[in-house]
């Protein structure tokens, strides 16, 4: 099993920043990734970005592409979503999720484990 606890949501104006964490713990894989995913209210789960737990392989969504940057502290077991810019329509519960191996998957579905997510709010 692995635990994940997303942290560092709130409200904030704007053009704004925030960072998000996701510290993990439990079991660990020799070769994994991460990624963050957000669900605004009345939509889809949407993928963010996503990182090999090598650094590499960084991808962002379109919608998030020059504002957002993804990292990882390997140390800390750590992930983390830097959210500058941010809009409005950036309003959503955010989550990060792992999956074992290390190719990139924008589904929901081929992650295996979930942190229980962090709200988010961007006034205008």
């Amino acid at each position: 099993q692995v635990q994940l606890v997303e942290s560092g949501g709130g409200l904030v104006q704007a053009g704004g920043s925030l960072r998000l964490s996701c510290a993990a713990s439990g079991r660990t894989f020799s070769s994994y990734s991460m990624a963050w995913f957000r669900q605004a209210p009345g939509k889809d789960r949407e993928f963010v970005a996503f990182i090999m737990w090598s650094g590499g392989g960084l991808v962002y969504s379109d919608s998030v592409k020059g504002r957002f940057t993804i990292s990882r502290d390997n140390a800390k077991n750590t992930v983390y979503l830097q959210m500058n810019s941010l809009k409005p329509e950036d309003t959503a519960v955010y989550y990060c999720a792992v999956r074992a191996g290390a190719a990139l998957s924008r589904a929901g579905a081929a992650y295996d484990y979930w942190g229980q997510g962090t709200q988010v709010t961007v006034s205008s």
